[in-house]
């Protein structure tokens, strides 16, 4: 039985390992998605007015550089989405590692 349940430790903790790599792969995906999602659909919009979608590209493209370079220059911003990608690596961290003294525990 003592085998059992460090398996079912090992498992759970695997899951949650499972868990924060998809968080932490996700918040960085949409940091990187974001912008070229923006300009994907301002491409579209442009496209709706009329122009052509390889026109509408060519204006969105400098448009989007424009509100992330404006959103670089907002004081601290930057820092606190890396900050904050960071806390969430070393959160997932610290509980995967937590499992670890569980483990030991059951084992006895």
């Amino acid at each position: 039985m003592n085998k059992i349940n460090v398996a079912l430790v090992r498992l759970l903790q695997f899951v949650v390992f499972v868990l924060f790599t998809f968080a932490v792969t996700a918040y960085i995906g949409a940091i990187v998605l974001l912008p070229l999602d923006l300009i994907v659909l301002l491409g579209k919009l442009l496209s709706v007015i009329g122009f052509n979608g390889f026109i509408g590209a060519f204006v969105a493209v400098p448009v989007v550089g424009y509100l992330v370079f404006t959103a670089y220059k907002v004081p601290g911003l930057g820092q606190l989405i890396v900050e904050t990608g960071v806390d969430l690596a070393k959160t997932g961290k610290a509980r995967v590692e937590a499992f670890n003294e569980i483990a030991s525990a059951v084992k006895g």
